[in-house]
């Protein structure tokens, strides 16, 4: 057993897991309750697990929670507490999700790119490896366009 103190949307959380390697993605969820970031793969392939961490995308579900320690992790929860920010407006306005389970990780691959300086469609779009098997990719590069 080991305690964990994380910084979370902006909260501190000490957590007790079982074991220091213990996949970030489960602390999450499991341990603090968001459940907006979603197990897809596992293996890193899909993205819809992701979260940012220090600003930078990262895969949850292969992250250990030990190595978050000390670090600002950012989760779909903690991208706007009222859902106002700029990428969820555009992804509301150009009805982007189908069944909806990729988008939280689609959101912060997104958001992550462009805290790294990336601007426009082409540029952002670039940077996210996320997949949809409901297929709204064109969706996503038209909610990411809108942004200008």
């Amino acid at each position: 057993m080991a305690t964990l103190s994380l910084n979370v949307n902006g909260q501190n959380y000490n957590v007790t897991v079982s074991n220091p390697d213990m996949p970030l993605l489960w602390v999450l969820r499991d341990l603090i309750g968001l459940t907006g970031t979603k197990y897809g793969c596992g293996i890193e392939v899909c993205g819809a697990c992701t979260v940012l961490i220090n600003g930078q995308p990262e895969h949850s579900c292969v992250f250990d929670a030990s190595s978050a320690v000390g670090k600002k992790i950012v989760t779909i929860e903690g991208l706007s507490p009222d859902g106002n920010h700029p990428l969820q407006q555009a992804w509301i306005a150009h009805q982007v999700p189908q069944c909806g389970f990729c988008q939280s990780g689609m959101l912060m691959s997104c958001a992550g790119a462009m805290q790294a300086g990336h601007t426009g469609a082409n540029e952002i779009l670039s940077e996210v490896k996320n997949l949809c098997v409901c297929g709204t990719y064109q969706r996503v590069r038209e909610a990411v366009q809108s942004l200008g």
